[in-house]
C-alpha cells in the first residue's frame, strides 16, 4: 500500500462511522405529564410545550408527550401514574402535589419533575432538602413567604371598613390545611375575621357564594389549587354577581374578571419545569437539582371589576401592579 492509498484508507475509516451515525435516527424522548385537570383547562400546558420547543424538543420529531389526567374521579390519578410507568416514559412531569405523590408511589427509578409544589416538600416528607432533594424527584415550589398575608393586606387596603373575609378552600387539596392555618394567622394579625368555606367541586360554587353573602363578608380570598385554576372564570363571574371583591393567586384570575391576582406566576413555574426536563434528559440527576422557589410575585388588578363591585383602588396600589386591566 503506497502513501496515497494509506491516507485514503485512514480518511475512509474516520468518515465511515460518522456517516453511519448521521443516518441513525435521533432518540425520541418520551415525557409523561400527570395532572389533576385537563390540559385545556389551564394555559400552563401550552406554556410548557412552547418552552420545550424553544429548547429544541419538537413533538413528532424528537419528543412524544403523553398527557394523563382523571376524567371523572381525582383518585384515579394513581392508576394513571402506573400507566405512565408501564409505558416506560423517560421522565414524569407532575402538575401538583397529588399527582406528584401518585408518581412517587408508582416509581422510584423514573425521574419526576414537580411543576408546582404547593406545600413544603421537605415538611411533607417528599424530599430530603430543598437544596439537594435526593432520590428521583425535583421541581418548583409555589410557596412564597407571606403571600397569604399580602393578599389579605391588599384587600384590607382596597375595601373600606373590611372586617370579615371569606376564604375558599378545597378538601381535595392536601396543601390547604397548612394554607388555611397560615391565612387564619395572617388574618388575626391584620385584625380580620376569617370565614373558611369548603368547595369540594365546581357544583358547590353557587352555595359557597351564598354562604359568603349570609356570613356578611366584605371580601373573598381563594387559596391556590389546580381545582380552583380550572374554576377561575366561574369564581370571577360569581364575584361580580354578588358584588364581592375577590382575590386569588391563580394566574389569569383577574384577566377572567376577578378583582385581583396576587401570587407566583404558575406559567413561569411550568416554563422553568421545561428547563429541568431538558437538563435531566441530558444527564442531570433529579436528586441533585435544587427545588427552586418563586422568583416573581405578580399583582394584576382589574379596574372594570373594581368599578362593578363599587370600590376604588388606591393609586399607591395601582403603582405596584404588574398589570392593570382597564
Amino acid at each position: 500500500m503506497n502513501r496515497r492509498e494509506f491516507i485514503g484508507f485512514i480518511a475512509g475509516v474516520a468518515v465511515w462511522p460518522l456517516h453511519l451515525q448521521a443516518q441513525q435516527p435521533a432518540k425520541t424522548a418520551r415525557i409523561g405529564v400527570l395532572r389533576l385537570i385537563a390540559p385545556d383547562a389551564s394555559p400552563s400546558h401550552s406554556v410548557f410545550q412552547q418552552s420545550l420547543r424553544e429548547l429544541g424538543y419538537e413533538e413528532g420529531r424528537n419528543v412524544t408527550i403523553e398527557v394523563r389526567w382523571p376524567q371523572v374521579h381525582p383518585e384515579s390519578v394513581t392508576a394513571l401514574a402506573t400507566e405512565l410507568v408501564q409505558m416506560r416514559v423517560d421522565i414524569i412531569v407532575a402538575g401538583e402535589l397529588a399527582s406528584a405523590v401518585a408518581a412517587m408511589r408508582a416509581t422510584t427509578q423514573i425521574p419526576i419533575v414537580v411543576a408546582v409544589f404547593a406545600t413544603d416538600p421537605v415538611a411533607a416528607g417528599l424530599v430530603k432538602s430543598l437544596s439537594h432533594p435526593g432520590g428521583n424527584v425535583t421541581g418548583l415550589s409555589l410557596l412564597a413567604p407571606e403571600v397569604s398575608a399580602k393578599r389579605l393586606e391588599l384587600m384590607r387596603n382596597v375595601v373600606p371598613g373590611l372586617s370579615r373575609v371569606a376564604v375558599l378552600w378545597s378538601p381535595h387539596a392536601p396543601q390547604h390545611n397548612d394554607l388555611l392555618r397560615e391565612t387564619d394567622q395572617a388574618a388575626r394579625q391584620l385584625g380580620l375575621a376569617l370565614v373558611p368555606i369548603a368547595v369540594p367541586s365546581a357544583d358547590d360554587l353557587n352555595r359557597a357564594f351564598q354562604s359568603a353573602e349570609k356570613e356578611r363578608v366584605g371580601a373573598m380570598t381563594v387559596l391556590q389549587a389546580s381545582q380552583f385554576a380550572a374554576m377561575r372564570a366561574r369564581i370571577a363571574e360569581l364575584g361580580l354577581k354578588y358584588r364581592l371583591p375577590t382575590i386569588s393567586g391563580e394566574t389569569g384570575f383577574a384577566q377572567s374578571g376577578g378583582l385581583m391576582t396576587y401570587g407566583p406566576g404558575v406559567n413561569d413555574l411550568w416554563r422553568r419545569a421545561a428547563s429541568y426536563v431538558d437538563r435531566i434528559l441530558k444527564g442531570a440527576k433529579p436528586g441533585d437539582l435544587p427545588i427552586e422557589q418563586p422568583t416573581k410575585i405578580e399583582l394584576v388588578i382589574n379596574l372594570k371589576t373594581a368599578k362593578a363591585v363599587g370600590i376604588e383602588i388606591p393609586r399607591e396600589i395601582l403603582a405596584r401592579a404588574d398589570e392593570v386591566i382597564e
